[in-house]
């Protein structure tokens, strides 16, 4: 099932355009793990990993509300995409919250 997909807030839109038209190679191979990932949840919305309601962070309720889900996408062994999956118009929406260095996801969550 096709999915659309959006970025939570205009912060993180306007860090996804300043990665995307930076000239810097972390920066590019970062936006080549973000696109992959985009293609990904555009064409399955859950291909993540499911974070179970009680791990959500309170972070994310405070900047949200009450969000319906939570799901993280391993862009590769360092980096994490978070996101919430949604309807628009009935239709499936992954929308993006925030990407992460795999240390910074570990101490949201309380891994570390």
């Amino acid at each position: 099932m096709r999915c659309a997909l959006s970025f939570a807030d205009e912060k993180v839109k306007a860090e996804w355009e300043r990665l995307n038209s930076s000239g810097r190679g972390e920066d590019k191979q970062l936006v080549a793990m973000l696109n992959r990932a985009f293609d990904a949840l555009e064409n399955d919305c859950r291909c993540g990993g499911y974070i179970r309601k009680k791990q959500i962070h309170k972070y994310y309720t405070k900047k949200y509300g009450e969000l319906p889900n939570l799901w993280k996408y391993n862009l590769s062994d360092s980096w994490r995409l978070v996101y919430f999956v949604t309807a628009s118009g009935g239709d499936p929406l992954s929308v993006v919250v925030e990407w992460m260095t795999h240390t910074e996801y570990d101490r949201r969550f309380g891994y570390d």
